[in-house]
């Protein structure tokens, strides 16, 4: 069997349909999946064992300047890779309108997705030819592997879901794998950041632990704060600009990992490494980390400086210890 996947952002979205793969793996033998995600995305689904091919597309990039010559181009040279093939299903995992008339509508094979009353976006489910009713009230792994369940005709398993991607990189771990702490600083909404003042308090805690910690950063502003937050401290290393599989590499040999809500959050969790997330407005019982060795710290008044360094230093030391 032959399944094209049309999950195409965000970065947890992406990586919380991998346990749905892998149900469907063990489930069907011999099935194999193409994958339809953001080009920023597109090494993610190349690291699971059963994706073949990874169709790149660019809808956030092409919406700013929708009808410039160069996007023009680019969007007839996907529909034609896109209709290469005829799969058995094609699995709308998104449930966006965008998603379901520029991708979905244009795929060759049976067009599944959740229902209307089911789907992010109630009317994307008009493009799909098998619709189904998807349980709301439950993590967005349950909630995708439900879908992929029904849609492809398998019980859905009662263990926990296995993302199937931290073996990619068990062969190529840094050199000083499991000596090492990793901070994830930086998140899109400001009320989710954890203060400076804060992270470099709990810096001056994990000192006598004697591991280091690294620093990783996206945008300039992030850097810049990294370079904040190390200052004035010899075992805290602020990494160069890595890509998407060097920040991967970076999180699999860690010895643990602190981070806010962020998308490398749920990347830490895929890639099974023991996290404490730091909650404040956002709640993560429906999209926080999921997985082995996830740990959440939820402040009580849904303000990130009400969790205090000492709480986290005291949360870390018992999954390093």
């Amino acid at each position: 069997m032959r399944v094209l996947i049309i999950k195409t952002s965000s970065m947890g979205d992406v990586l919380h349909s991998l346990p749905a793969l892998t149900d469907a793996m063990q489930a069907i033998p011999g099935i194999r999946f193409d994958w339809v995600v953001e080009e920023g995305f597109a090494q993610i689904p190349s690291w699971h064992p059963a994706v073949d091919n990874v169709l790149p597309v660019a809808i956030r990039r092409w919406r700013k300047h929708w009808f410039g010559s160069q996007n023009r181009e680019e969007r007839v040279a996907f529909k034609r890779e896109l209709q290469s093939r005829e799969y058995d299903v094609v699995l709308d995992a998104q449930g966006l309108i965008k998603s379901a008339a520029l991708v979905t509508r244009l795929a060759k094979g049976v067009k599944h997705g959740a229902d209307s009353r089911s789907a992010r976006e109630p009317f994307a489910s008009w493009w799909y030819d098998r619709r189904h009713p998807i349980d709301k009230q439950q993590h967005a792994v349950q909630r995708t592997r439900e879908l992929f369940a029904k849609s492809l005709g398998y019980a859905l398993p009662e263990t926990t879901g296995d993302y199937a991607i931290a073996q990619h990189f068990i062969h190529e771990l840094p050199e000083d794998a499991n000596r090492y702490l990793v901070f994830l600083h930086a998140t899109t909404r400001d009320n989710k950041h954890w203060s400076e003042s804060h992270w470099r308090e709990l810096i001056g805690l994990i000192q006598p632990s004697g591991l280091r910690i690294k620093l990783p950063w996206g945008a300039e502003h992030e850097h810049q704060r990294a370079i904040r937050l190390a200052e004035g401290f010899d075992f805290v290393g602020v990494l160069p600009k890595l890509t998407l599989e060097q920040v991967a590499r970076t999180l699999a040999g860690a010895r643990a990992v602190v981070s806010v809500d962020t998308g490398l959050s749920h990347l830490t969790a895929a890639l099974d490494r023991p996290n404490i997330t730091l909650y404040g407005p956002t709640d993560p019982g429906l999209i926080g980390g999921y997985g082995k060795n996830q740990f959440a710290l939820i402040s009580p008044d849904k303000n990130m400086d009400s969790l205090s360094a000492e709480q986290v230093r005291e949360a870390l030391s018992k999954v390093i210890s």
